[in-house]
């Protein structure tokens, strides 16, 4: 991609996040320090301080991950406030099913997703009027059909995706452009980053979010955060 069409790209971004600054505050960006989500936190950052950025520290997060947090707030001097499980409800899975019953069956992952990130989400997203994600139509098959702007029916308030049609190459050539500092498990070929033991890297030519919770099929590749209700 040439430099002016970056460029086209990025006014575009900047267009839509100035819409939802503008028009649908309080609004809030999910950052869960991806480099796609490091696209948004510098524009954000930088220029949309009436965004506010959140985090879900699931407890189980890399340590790649943390650093990451920190030198984001080293680098911009943002406040970003980070959605913890509620500890009871762990403890109680732990007791149940083990550290690790996640590897169990789809139902108890699930579970374990929802305790960590999709109950935490609920709270973040208590009373605000849109909140932001870093997906991508090309990062999975069950995103293929992702729109930039929806009505989000499950949290009541509109959802954002506004780098939806931006490719993988989009997303580095601005990370270096911009000098952005990413996370590190990116270099050892971890495309996508979740927790740490649902994460792992992945070989070349391998599905992007083949990483994520490999031990099942491509279809149930989502943690709840981001699946609609039918």
């Amino acid at each position: 991609m040439s430099q002016q069409d970056l460029q086209q790209k990025v006014e575009q971004l900047c267009s839509v996040l100035e819409h939802i600054q503008q028009n649908y505050a309080p609004a809030v960006f999910a950052n869960s320090f991806g480099a796609e989500d490091m696209v948004l936190t510098d524009l954000i950052a930088r220029h949309y301080p009436q965004i506010v950025i959140f985090t879900l520290d699931t407890g189980r997060l890399p340590q790649e991950t943390y650093d990451l947090m920190q030198a984001v707030k080293d680098r911009y001097a943002v406040s970003i406030r980070a959605y913890c499980p509620d500890a009871a409800s762990i403890e109680d899975y732990v007791a149940q099913h083990g550290p690790n019953g996640f590897y169990k069956s789809i139902a108890l992952r699930k579970s374990c997703c929802y305790l960590r990130k999709v109950e935490p989400l609920k709270r973040a997203l208590a009373g605000k009027k849109a909140w932001i994600t870093g997906m991508r139509r090309e990062q999975a098959v069950t995103r293929d059909s992702l729109e930039i702007s929806a009505y989000d029916s499950e949290h009541g308030l509109h959802k954002f995706n506004p780098l939806c049609h931006w490719t993988h190459q989009n997303v580095w050539d601005y990370i270096k452009q911009h000098d952005v500092p990413y996370n590190a498990l990116h270099d050892r070929f971890y495309p996508s980053i979740g927790c740490a033991p649902c994460t792992r890297a992945i070989t070349p030519g391998e599905d992007v979010r083949s990483g994520r919770w490999w031990w099942e099929n491509p279809d149930s590749k989502e943690c709840g955060l981001h699946v609609e209700k039918t």
